[in-house]
């Protein structure tokens, strides 16, 4: 068989494949968009098309992968929730709090009332009363409050990351693990392989703690992560729970960069919180979940749940959110925050890639009158997304809305919403369809007014680095310019 039969042979191994893979995308009824978009790369580079597919299009049935109800049947069979309070009457007992007015009693704060039931309902998410929260603005602030409180753990360190680098930070908060291991508190990290594929080539890192008694597992392992940084269900979130009482989550990784240490990037600006509470026991449940779906190790102990005396008056849900959900639990929240707006909306994210129904939210929102303000950065850090994200000002600034693109000396990761200054969104789902849909996330919905103020006030600030753009500026951009952001918009839904 010489060479040319064997090119067609392979070439149309591929073409039927991608004629395969194109009828499974059709049945799988995807949103429209998304399987349009598929369609359209699978027709027209049916051998790229099949390859990229491979990688990172493949909707494997999530009940197959993700066992949810064998986890929550472990849940239960485990009775954790014997010593703090029963959780599926919890939410019950919270609905129906929330409906007979028993804890919003104001008649102009609905909006609190909607995203709370909507998130019992969709997110199995119980909103608590008693906590307290503190807003860390930048890397500095987080790691320095972080390794604080590491150092003065008692029982044990549970930490989850998408990133984890081997840097600076990285072998500080090591370090502190380290010594902590040592005088026998129990310390698990759990890190994401295709976020951390860097840590291939420098294995000494987890091993050296692995040596001092921490155990360090990958989620959702694959072959060769630093070809495949783009593989579908990664675990996008960072989580910290120091003896089931103090909780961290928001947008910062573990990284120089995070320190404004990057030359590429310069001055990094992020958010991230602190929680003292009862919302910690989400924060823990979900670590405790992704451990044991990573391990198969049974962590689901009421030691890990301590009861917790008065911190504070702060109220919010904690909401993890990922392809294991029947629902988009953290989509749904923004879509009805952003629906029920009366006022103003803020939104600080790296990506902006709304789904239709999202962004028909925000051009309504705007046309009706409500301020609209999305804060965006100067440069990207990746290029693809960025120019995407670009496409999508267009409506936004016709239907009246703003648009602030942050000092291009400096980058800004912080994924913060804030409506009506009485509830507000701050974790580490990005504005973008891979967030919503793909990704696990987590967020926490916020509903205390002086913490939504220290948010607002924090984006106030970070306009003062903002340049406007307005629709005249934006309408003169040029050819390349145009064209660029039009590519990258078809492949939006696969983003």
């Amino acid at each position: 068989m010489d060479a040319a039969n064997i090119i067609t042979i392979i070439l149309g191994f591929f073409i039927l494949s991608a004629i395969f893979a194109s009828i499974l995308i059709f049945l799988e009824n995807r949103d429209p968009s998304r399987t349009l978009a598929w369609l359209l790369v699978l027709m027209v580079f049916p051998v790229v098309g099949f390859m990229i597919y491979l990688f990172f299009g493949q909707n494997i049935k999530k009940k197959k992968i993700f066992k949810m109800q064998k986890l929550y049947s472990d849940i239960k069979a485990s009775k954790i929730f014997d010593s703090i309070r029963d959780f599926e009457n919890l939410i019950e007992i919270q609905k129906q709090a929330i409906m007979e007015d028993l804890i919003f009693v104001d008649p102009e704060i609905d909006i609190k009332r909607r995203i709370m039931n909507l998130l019992l309902n969709t997110g199995r998410s119980p909103f608590t009363l008693n906590n307290k929260i503190k807003i860390l603005k930048n890397g500095d602030e987080k790691f320095e409050c972080l390794i604080e409180d590491i150092s003065n753990a008692k029982e044990h360190i549970h930490m989850e990351y998408y990133i984890i680098k081997d840097s600076q930070i990285g072998n500080r908060i090591k370090d502190v693990l380290i010594r902590k291991s040592r005088e026998g508190v129990a310390v698990r990290i759990l890190y994401d392989d295709v976020g951390c594929w860097n840590m291939w080539f420098k294995r000494g890192f987890f091993k050296q703690m692995q040596k001092e008694g921490i155990q360090v597992e990958p989620f959702l392992p694959v072959f060769l992560p630093f070809l495949n940084r783009k593989l579908n269900y990664r675990n996008h979130r960072k989580i910290v729970v120091i003896d089931g009482k103090i909780g961290y989550v928001g947008g910062i990784n573990i990284g120089d960069e995070y320190l404004g240490r990057s030359s590429e990037f310069g001055f990094w600006r992020d958010t991230h919180m602190k929680i003292e509470g009862e919302a910690v026991y989400m924060l823990q449940l979900t670590f405790l979940l992704d451990w044991y779906f990573s391990t198969k190790h049974k962590l689901f102990d009421p030691k890990y749940f301590p009861p917790i005396s008065y911190c504070g008056h702060d109220v919010m849900q904690v909401v993890a959110s990922g392809p294991d959900s029947n629902w988009e639990a953290i989509h749904k929240a923004y879509f009805t925050a952003i629906t029920q707006a009366k006022k103003a909306i803020y939104i600080q994210t790296p990506y902006f890639i709304p789904d239709e129904s999202l962004l028909m939210a925000l051009k309504t929102a705007s046309l009706s009158g409500v301020d609209v303000r999305i804060m965006f950065p100067g440069k990207p850090d990746h290029k693809m997304v960025y120019y995407a994200s670009f496409s999508y000002f267009e409506a936004i600034l016709k239907a009246g809305g703003r648009v602030f693109i942050y000092d291009s000396d400096r980058f800004i990761h912080a994924k913060v919403m804030i409506v009506d200054d009485e509830v507000a969104s701050l974790g580490t789902a990005n504005m973008d369809l891979r967030s919503f849909m793909i990704n696990f996330e987590i967020n926490g919905f916020i509903y205390s007014k002086d913490v939504v103020l220290r948010l607002k006030e924090d984006f106030m600030d970070d306009q003062e680095g903002c340049r406007e753009i307005t629709i005249e500026e934006y309408n003169s951009r040029g050819i390349v310019q145009k064209l660029k952001e039009s590519t990258s918009r078809l492949f939006s839904p696969m983003l």
